[in-house]
Order: structure tokens, then sequence, then C-alpha cells
């Protein structure tokens, strides 16, 4: 007997955005239906074992799990909605816990280092004088500067002198931000790999490549993406470094170092758009194959508990 249609909600601005609408096909073709529920017009209320979602003034009664794309301008509320979600025993893909992991660059690299997953080597330091020592500890120059928080290259610099990464510090130093000063990784030569990762498996790679002058090789800042079979190694970094943030969908960008993969990025939200044109895969009929499943285990009891580091 076939299991009954379920009703998957996807977080989300806007219905038009690729992803969103992708899913949203998706799951019609499969016979579920599927609201997509903007995180910024949904009203929260809570007392003692009563917490509930409100959108467009009706009260979620009846989703069954929950795909969230939070992006960077809404996450501190869009978490708030998928942690209601969850309290309310909703099954929800990525957990808030995972998303906010992912968001922060730092936590995120602090967990990836203690579970002893390769990255270029980063410092942190709040202080100009300080610049010279996360200078040599990342080798010398050019050198990665990336804003703790950030997406799709925004807020990732690239400095080749001592004046240059002063002159960038120094004014983000003095609006507060928290900054991450990174090895470059030669080899690479402005090429990286993504990996969407569903679960415990690899869904499809792409190798990117930035254009011409750019050193960022993501899609959205015109770089250029093509299929590409991860080796083993690469296939288990990609997948262990989703699984330690605790991250069930995730894009997780890789740079290929001399010495293996290094983790330079992992999004819980991550788009696929390019992913799909380079393999010519319905990346987001896989997206819903996963959630059904996921919202089936969960019915059943399989799901763990997120890892609980940080």
């Amino acid at each position: 007997m076939a299991a009954p249609p379920l009703h998957i909600a996807i977080l989300s601005r806007k219905r038009t955005l690729h992803s969103t609408s992708n899913l949203m096909r998706a799951a019609l073709e499969r016979d579920h239906d599927v609201s997509v529920i903007d995180p910024m017009r949904c009203n929260l209320s809570m007392g003692k074992g009563e917490p509930r979602i409100y959108h467009e003034g009706e009260t979620l009664t009846d989703i069954d799990v929950v795909i969230p794309r939070i992006g960077a301008s809404i996450t501190t509320y869009g978490l708030a909605v998928v942690s209601h979600f969850d309290m309310m025993g909703v099954p929800v893909v990525n957990s808030p816990a995972g998303i906010f992991r992912s968001r922060d660059k730092l936590r995120s690299m602090q967990i990836l280092s203690r579970m002893d997953i390769d990255m270029p080597r980063t410092y942190i330091c709040r202080r100009p004088e300080d610049i010279d020592a996360a200078i040599r500890y990342c080798g010398g120059f050019p050198i990665i500067l990336k804003l703790h928080q950030g997406t799709q290259g925004v807020g990732v610099m690239i400095a080749d002198s001592r004046d240059s990464a002063e002159s960038i510090l120094d004014i983000f130093f003095s609006m507060g931000h928290i900054i991450l000063i990174q090895q470059f990784i030669k080899e690479s030569r402005g090429k990286d790999i993504r990996a969407l990762v569903l679960g415990d498996q690899v869904c499809a790679a792409m190798k990117r490549e930035a254009r011409m002058g750019e050193f960022r090789s993501n899609i959205h800042r015109g770089g250029t993406g093509r299929v590409v079979r991860l080796s083993d190694e690469e296939e288990r970094v990609a997948i262990q470094a989703a699984a330690v943030l605790g991250i069930n969908i995730a894009g997780v960008d890789m740079l290929m170092g001399k010495d293996g993969p290094k983790v330079i990025e992992v999004n819980s939200s991550p788009g696929f758009e390019g992913l799909e044109a380079a393999t010519g895969r319905d990346i987001a009929g896989d997206i819903i194959d996963f959630t059904i499943d996921y919202a089936e285990r969960a019915r059943r009891g399989e799901i763990a508990e997120p890892p609980r580091i940080g």
C-alpha cells in the first residue's frame, strides 16, 4: 500500500527563486503537497507545551516535514522559525543548530578543526599589531581574508602585501567585524569543488573555476562549473564535514591541496542551479526524494539526534 502524500513546507522568502521553484515542481511531480512559507511572515507563540506558528494569520498545523532555505539576511529570525517547527515535533531536514554552525564561519572552522578535518591554515586576531603573526602562520602572501558570516563569495578578499592586508583589516576591525585570515592554496589556481551531500551520500559534484581576473570560483560571481567524479578521499571528507556540523543537505566546498582536499565552507542552504547545469541531474528531485525518506524515517523514530558539538 502506497504511503499517503506528505505536506512539505519549504521555508523561503520567494517561490520564484530557482531552488525554491524547482523543489516545488519536484514535490508536485511526486504527488506530494507543498507550501512555500516566508519565515519573515511567520508569527510565533509559545506557552507551556504549546508552541505554534502562524503564517499570514493562519495556524500551521498540518506540516509533515520542513526544508529550510534560510538566507543569510534572515538568519536570526529564520532560525527561530526553524526551531519552532522543531519544538512542535515537525521533522526539519537541516536542524537549527546545524544551520547556525554553518553560517558562522569561525564556529564551523573550530568544529571542523576539532574533528580533524583538513582546511587551509586559519588565524584570527583582533589587533593590527598581530597581523604579522597571522601572515607567518598562513605561510606568507597572498592571504585570504573572510568575514565570519557571508555567502556566495561576499566578504571574501585577497591581499598580496602587508599594506593591502593592513588597510582591509583596519577597516573591518574599526567596524567590529571578526575576520578570518586564511592560507592561500596556490595549487588550487582559482578552482574548487562543490559537493552536494544528502545524508551520508554525495549526490553530485562539480569543479568550479573562477572567471579571468577573479580568485573566487562561485557561480554567482561568474565562475563556471563542470561535472567531476570525486575520489574516495574527497567524498569521505565532504560527507564527514556535513555530518560533524549536523547538516543533512549541504553544499561542501573544497580546495585541492597538494596533500589532499581542504574544506573551505559548508553551506546549509546550497543553491543548485549551477550544479544542475553542470551535471544534468534533477538535483531538486534528489533533494525531495531525500526529504520524503527523511520524513518517513522520522515517523518511524529512526532519526538520531544531531551532534552536540558546539
